[in-house]
């Protein structure tokens, strides 16, 4: 992670999550960089160190789903973008999908398409940007959650999708888009 907050060439960095441990872990490792911040967010509620805040690009990896309430989660974060700011958000898709493992690691639901355009819209967000993605991690979520009934993914798995990670950028090859994910570039309007 460090790498990539170093690559962003940002001002500033605020870096949020709800566990009190792994805050502590992200403050130990980004303690030489004056420029991040670490900070508790557990959505849609804002801290009062981060109400008056707007960000330019704010990026939620895997967090939508483990809110209950995701259109007040989405409006709170549509409030901390300045005019113009994005959004990135990466959410699970198919939710055929939903099974065990989801259910183990506190997921309220999986997205389609249409429902996470709606969720944003219904925040005042446009997204020029809607993509399926993760072609194979369909096929092993599948067989794990909904084949198996697993709740947890074997690490021996996650080590041959790793090997199998150069494959996958050929997906933007094909003509159609399925995966187990979606991303979403939203933007708040030039008010």
């Amino acid at each position: 992670h460090q790498y990539r907050v170093e690559r962003f060439g940002r001002e500033r960095v605020v870096l949020t999550d709800t566990d009190a441990g792994y805050r502590e872990r992200l403050r130990a490792r980004f303690a030489h960089r004056a420029n991040v911040a670490v900070r508790e967010l557990s959505l849609p509620d804002i801290p009062d160190g981060l109400v008056a805040e707007r960000f330019d690009t704010i990026v939620c990896l895997n967090v939508l789903e483990h809110i209950e309430d995701d259109r007040a989660a989405l409006a709170a974060l549509r409030g901390l973008l300045a005019p113009g700011g994005r959004l990135v958000l990466v959410v699970p898709a198919v939710p055929f999908l939903y099974g065990t493992l989801d259910r183990a690691l506190g997921h309220y639901r999986r997205y389609t398409r249409s429902l996470l355009r709606e969720r944003y819209a219904e925040a005042g967000l446009a997204a020029p940007r809607l993509e399926y993605f993760n072609l194979a991690g369909l096929l092993g979520w599948w067989l794990a959650a909904r084949v198996l009934r697993r709740e947890t993914i074997p690490p021996g798995w996650l080590r041959v999708y790793d090997t199998l990670v150069p494959l996958f950028r050929l997906e933007w090859l094909l003509p159609w888009r399925i995966g187990q994910s979606l991303i979403a570039i939203c933007e708040r309007p030039r008010e």
